[in-house]
């Protein structure tokens, strides 16, 4: 039985270099880039207003005041999109709107709110603010300069960073591959959702849950039918799944019971074991193993146990296999409501329930066969064994559901 540190790091070591491939940003969404990006232009690409109101010279407005308005003289309007083909010479200036560039000799934007038309003269304005120089101007580059990297490799395309890439003008990007992951579940008491159960018999829930997690980390999950407590189906079942994907996940099978047939199936086929049993509760029953340069990971048949030895295990192999360079679940402060104990020997990884305002509870039992502390959880604390943490501390809790 090896620790949790030292499993990841011999699953991520085994797992191959990322494939590369190039695909349009409006597909990108949660991708993982494995080159950089540069931006190809300065953001903004002009100087241009920000807010709605008038371009002029700052020093022609200097002593304007709400009891002594300075008029100038309105040269016209511009709006985002055009250019104002004169110059903003002394006494002057130009209607401008959010995102207008900046006329020539102009050097600073007074607001709408600090000017007024003169009534009997629709080309004259009133300014009662002064503004200094640069005032209300977005300048060419100041949120960005052209050749300046936009987002690094390794990491996750999210929203804001789609947004970034765009407003520079990157159509495309180059990602990692997202493997393709075979679920497989086994036991011989185990019926598909929907179909009538005999008695001992019960439903499989696991390959459901564990393909939205798969979605999630950013691979494609197939799922393979059920597959009985026999030698020869799980052979076959693994032999057809290997044959379609990059990675094998499994749920059951995986102990040490006569019924267990999954470790000898996959060597069976010529898959190596490399670990088997990790020190966390739940999902210590847990194979890792490589088959002609395919992945091969055994998870208990618990739903529990499936669930976190996949997030603590497999997730991060997912990940990595895209070119992720963060590989930790997100994680955030919150504060117990109750005790939380773990009086045994193995790393306990409790799920409970983090609410918007930071406190934190247990999600019900813990035990390893209780789906309805699963659904109400929303992360997991790490307790280490033989400890006691207080009501009333703070606790790092990671999240899968975000």
């Amino acid at each position: 039985m090896i620790e949790l540190e030292d499993a990841v790091a011999r699953i991520l070591s085994a797992l191959p270099v990322p494939q590369a491939e190039i695909i349009s940003l409006q597909g990108a969404h949660r991708r993982i880039l494995v080159e950089p990006v540069s931006s190809p232009a300065s953001l903004p690409g002009f100087d241009n207003s920000a807010m709605d109101g008038y371009a002029l010279r700052a020093r022609d407005v200097a002593a304007a005041g709400a009891d002594t308005p300075i008029a100038l003289r309105l040269l016209g309007r511009v709006a985002a999109g055009e250019v104002f083909p004169e110059q903003v010479a002394p006494g002057t200036c130009v209607r401008l709107f959010t995102g207008s560039p900046i006329p020539k000799g102009a050097d600073s934007v007074v607001m709408q709110e600090d000017t007024r038309i003169v009534q009997h003269n629709p080309s004259e304005i009133l300014v009662t603010e002064p503004v200094h120089p640069g005032e209300n101007i977005r300048t060419a580059g100041e949120d960005v300069a052209a050749g300046a990297i936009l987002a690094s490799s390794g990491q996750m395309l999210n929203a804001g960073r789609l947004s970034l890439l765009a407003a520079a003008g990157v159509a495309q990007v180059t990602v990692g591959r997202r493997p393709s992951v075979g679920l497989i579940s086994t036991g011989s008491e185990l019926k598909e959702p929907g179909q009538s159960l005999e008695p001992g018999q019960i439903y499989e829930s696991n390959r459901t849950g564990l393909a939205a997690l798969i979605r999630q980390a950013g691979a494609t999950p197939t799922i393979f039918p059920l597959v009985m407590d026999k030698l020869s189906a799980t052979q076959d079942a693994l032999a057809k799944a290997f044959d379609q994907c990059d990675l094998v996940v499994t749920t059951g099978g995986a102990s040490v019971g006569e019924l267990d047939l999954v470790r000898s199936a996959f060597e069976n086929l010529g898959g190596k074991i490399e670990f088997w049993k990790v020190a966390i509760k739940p999902g210590r029953p847990f194979v890792f193993g490589q088959i002609a340069g395919r992945l091969f990971f055994g998870l208990p048949g618990n739903p529990v146990s499936a669930l976190v030895s996949f997030l603590l295990l497999v997730r991060p192999a997912l990940l990595r296999w895209q070119g992720a360079e963060e590989l930790e679940m997100p994680g955030g402060l919150g504060i117990l409501t109750e005790a939380l104990s773990n009086p045994g020997p193995r790393r306990h990884f409790v799920r409970v329930i983090a609410d918007s305002k930071g406190a934190v509870s247990l999600a019900g039992t813990q035990a390893s066969h209780m789906l309805s502390s699963l659904a109400a959880a929303n992360g997991l604390v790490d307790l280490s064994p033989q400890t006691t943490i207080p009501a009333g501390s703070s606790v790092l809790v990671r999240k899968w559901d975000t």
